[in-house]
């Protein structure tokens, strides 16, 4: 994402510092700064809602923030760095999602586990990428869905529903049964799984697109954004990267607070809000449905 010389200065407004918030409101921020330094400025349970995609155990440079992987036992011990206090920002109604590959995958649950119930794991099918000439390409990553109380936890299955082609109508007396009829073809509202196979992964044509090397997808995080929380609540984001879920939780009439120690990608996410002041639209989500990949929606 090209940022000129002239957007800088308007675009550093959006861009605070953690003990500078008055009144400990933490409403529509980017914070830019690393987690460690400001995750006790923000109140305890205080987000409805808690969206993670920390740096896998990967070698990986985020622009000049470089991340090293390492053994199972010392990427676990790095999560429960800030896990922990992660946690302590959510409410006891709310939800939270983890993001991770195959590799830290299982590290990841373990780690949850410690402090939350895990109700799902969600898979998504990531066609972005080339093959490996000696292995599986790797095709997918997992979302894991943990709450505090698993007795109490918002959770909107029809925000969600999914919209498929029917290829095969069934009739009853004559009429659809269970799918909708259109000029456009057949169709019919359906539950989503925990596997999605409908996500693009943002390419140079797509709007939303950024050079953040491992951005997150708008449509992924609406759909978590939609499901598990209601407009006006608050979500938190701990290792923003390019500000999807800022974005998202924009577009979709949410609060934000997200942070993200690189300087460069926090300016992206203020020209992408400032983008999404005018156009709320949501790659594959349309008409309150999400359509499946390459729908034209």
């Amino acid at each position: 994402m090209i940022i000129g010389d002239d957007e800088i200065s308007l675009l550093e407004r959006f861009i605070v510092r953690a003990n500078t918030i008055q009144k400990g409101s933490f409403d529509d921020l980017i914070l830019n700064e690393d987690l460690f330094n400001c995750i006790d400025y923000i109140p305890d349970e205080y987000f409805d809602l808690i969206i993670i995609d920390p740096p896998y155990n990967l070698d990986k440079n985020f622009h000049g923030k470089k991340f090293s992987s390492m053994d199972a036992d010392a990427y676990e011990d790095y999560l429960r760095s800030w896990f922990y206090k992660v946690c302590d920002k959510l409410k006891k109604d709310g939800s939270l999602y983890l993001c991770g590959d195959w590799k830290c995958s299982s590290s990841m649950q373990r780690v949850i586990e410690e402090r939350l119930s895990i109700i799902n794991r969600i898979t998504w099918q990531r066609e972005k990428g080339r093959g490996a000439k000696a292995n599986w390409k790797n095709s997918m990553e997992d979302i894991w869905f943990a709450v505090k109380d698993p007795k109490h936890y918002y959770f909107n299955i029809e925000a969600v529903m999914m919209r498929r082609k029917v290829l095969a109508p069934y009739r009853d007396k004559g009429l659809p049964k269970d799918w909708e009829e259109t000029d456009s073809g057949n169709y019919r509202n359906t539950c989503p799984s925990n596997f999605w196979d409908d996500i693009s992964v943002p390419f140079w044509s797509m709007p939303e697109n950024t050079d953040h090397p491992t951005q997150k997808p708008e449509k992924l995080y609406a759909k978590l954004i939609l499901a598990s929380s209601k407009e006006g609540d608050r979500i938190f984001d701990p290792f923003s990267g390019s500000g999807t879920t800022a974005v998202v939780a924009k577009k979709l009439k949410r609060h934000f607070c997200v942070v993200e120690i690189n300087r460069e990608y926090c300016l992206w996410t203020a020209k992408r809000l400032l983008k999404a002041e005018q156009d709320t639209s949501i790659q594959g989500y349309a008409d309150g449905v999400f359509w499946e990949r390459n729908s034209g929606k």
